[in-house]
């Protein structure tokens, strides 16, 4: 796929394809919460009386001589676009109509729900095993499902019906992501959605005009970032004469998806809430380990020492958000998005706020490390035992990359009712993040508007940075998170390709011990550590909670992750 900038290109479909690289996250928890019922892999066959895959010419788009019905089901999200059709409903998508005019694929939804009814509903489904065709599911249902033997081939429609596109995305990562949605005879039963890992590096934010204001540099060590904290919470940053500052962002989850404690850990050289390998080769839980120990005793003083909110465990994501918005604090540690949000809203409401993106600063001589989890996974196309046609899933997932070629741009809008948010399967495309990077600056280098780009983002990207480097301020939160050399993405790179990283070992589907204890041991821990933090438990607390954890089921999870580990070992 080659794009071109000077085509009318800049859609709303393609800023969704921007934002969508920031709300994939996997953490790589250790303690997953959640597990999703037994099912039944009693479900109807299809009843398509078009000719057998086989009859057909093996084209990733081939169109079908006949119809071939499709069943699935759908959480139905709010279109972000206001030009979407008053009425329109998720039957009637513009990308349905072209899918089917394109390759005599009908789909049929059993039925639809709004976005946030959609687990208990598929729940029900999955239940009273009444289940559709195909499918979009996440990795616990995956597995669920794998174990049940619900799930049907697709080794051969992949082979034979995958695009090169939906072939090259697969490949990004050696096929590591792949593997891991094969049976053990090695029998592809999924098709993943997944991102670059590496997007959920973890870097530090700092307010540079408060920098400035209280005559320090970026810190490099955590003695220099723990100055800056300080200076930050009593040195009046802001110079408005007021003791109305702190120095760290952090919300009441120390690990969540921003604005937590995973940075300060990493800087440590801690790793709760990860399996990490240990120096016997095998994976420990990182939050048992010395190192989280003596994390929590800085964050410990930091918020004796007043650097820290004092109201900070009572506080979700929104209202740390609203104290950054509010120039209450001027640190925090996160991914490369930051700038698209919220770090934009803080500029828009005190145009003098600079921000600048640095690496995790070094500790006792030791360089920050930034964990990064073995796999970014989000959902998977997979379909029922029963269905005649997997190769017909396997077009699906090739249809919407085409459709973001730019000779549908004119054709493919809200106005004409199509809706992306309601078409699936929509498999992301990992490579998306560097490639844009990396010919966005070619082009800006170059001066070159007649750059062939090979994402529609990336064009889209290219003329945000030339408004931006133009004057219009609007655009710096698109330009610096995403094409910046110093900025969130840029920076990002530059850690990774340093290779100051750690990364976690385990990526399977939580073992039969963390789905019944998993949650129990979350939540000690989430108390354990937030006493600790708050000085309502003293440091040495730690030790007593270790052996808790171990003793109620921490134990036999890590065995359980060892044996997944020996058989799927990182390379």
């Amino acid at each position: 796929m080659r794009i071109k900038t000077g085509s009318g290109l800049i859609t709303v479909l393609m800023v969704a394809a921007l934002m969508l690289a920031a709300c994939s996250n996997s953490n790589g928890s250790s303690s997953p919460s959640s597990s999703s019922p037994e099912a039944s892999s009693s479900a109807p066959a299809s009843e398509s009386a078009s000719p057998s895959a086989a009859e057909q010419p093996k084209e990733p788009l081939g169109k079908y001589p006949e119809p071939v019905t499709v069943s699935m089901v759908l959480g139905a999200r709010t279109p972000e676009s206001k030009d979407v059709p008053s009425g329109l409903t998720p039957d009637q998508n513009g990308y349905l109509k072209k899918l089917k005019e394109m390759t005599n694929i009908e789909v049929k939804y059993a039925w639809t729900v709004p976005y946030e009814q959609f687990t208990q509903k598929f729940k029900l489904s999955i239940a009273s095993g009444d289940l559709p065709d195909v499918m979009w599911v996440d990795q616990v249902t995956f597995e669920q499902f794998k174990e049940q033997g619900i799930l049907g081939d697709l080794t051969e429609a992949y082979r034979d019906y995958a695009s090169p596109t939906i072939k090259k995305w697969m490949e990004f990562d050696g096929g590591a992501t792949m593997n891991m949605m094969k049976s053990e005879d090695g029998k592809l039963l999924g098709l993943p959605s997944y991102s670059d890992a590496n997007q959920s590096l973890q870097t530090l934010w700092i307010r540079a005009d408060w920098l400035k204001n209280v005559g320090l540099e970026a810190p490099r060590t955590f003695e220099e970032l723990e100055k800056v904290a300080d200076a930050f919470a009593h040195n009046d940053p802001d110079q408005d004469g007021q003791q109305d500052t702190y120095g760290l962002a952090l919300m009441k989850s120390l690990n969540f998806w921003g604005f937590d404690a995973r940075g300060f850990f990493y800087t440590l050289g801690a790793y709760p809430y990860n399996f990490i390998p240990g120096a016997d080769g095998k994976l420990v839980a990182g939050e048992t380990l010395p190192e989280t120990k003596d994390a929590l005793a800085k964050l410990a003083d930091w918020y004796k020492k007043g650097l820290l909110d004092k109201e900070w465990a009572f506080k979700d994501e929104n209202k740390v958000v609203e104290d950054m918005i509010a120039g209450k604090v001027g640190l925090s540690f996160g991914e490369w998005w930051y700038p698209n949000w919220p770090l934009n809203l803080v500029k828009d409401n005190d145009p003098k706020a600079e921000w600048i993106n640095v690496p995790l600063p070094s500790y006792n001589g030791n360089p920050g490390k930034s964990l990064v989890p073995r796999a970014r996974l989000g959902k998977i196309l997979v379909v029922n035992k029963n269905f005649a046609h997997p190769e017909a899933a396997i077009k699906m997932a090739n249809f919407y990359p085409e459709m973001t070629k730019k000779e549908y741009n004119d054709v493919a809008t809200p106005a004409n009712g199509y809706v992306y948010e309601w078409f699936e399967p929509r498999v992301s495309n990992p490579t998306e993040m560097e490639t844009n990077y990396i010919q966005v600056n070619e082009a800006l280098k170059a001066n070159n508007d007649s750059y062939e780009f090979e994402n529609g983002s990336g064009a889209l990207l290219y003329e945000t940075a030339k408004k931006y480097a133009s004057g219009d301020q609007a655009s710096w939160g698109l330009t610096f998170s995403r094409a910046s050399e110093d900025g969130g993405w840029g920076v990002t790179r530059q850690v990774r390709d340093s290779g100051q990283i750690v990364r976690s070992g385990f990526a399977g589907p939580p073992t039969p011990t963390q789905v019944e204890k998993g949650a129990s041991l979350l939540k000690l821990t989430d108390e354990t550590f937030t006493k600790i933090i708050m000085g309502s438990a003293s440091v040495d607390e730690f030790d007593k909670y270790v052996e808790d954890w171990k003793k109620l089921g921490g134990n036999d999870i890590t065995a359980e992750v060892n044996d997944w580990y020996a058989k799927n070992p990182m390379k």
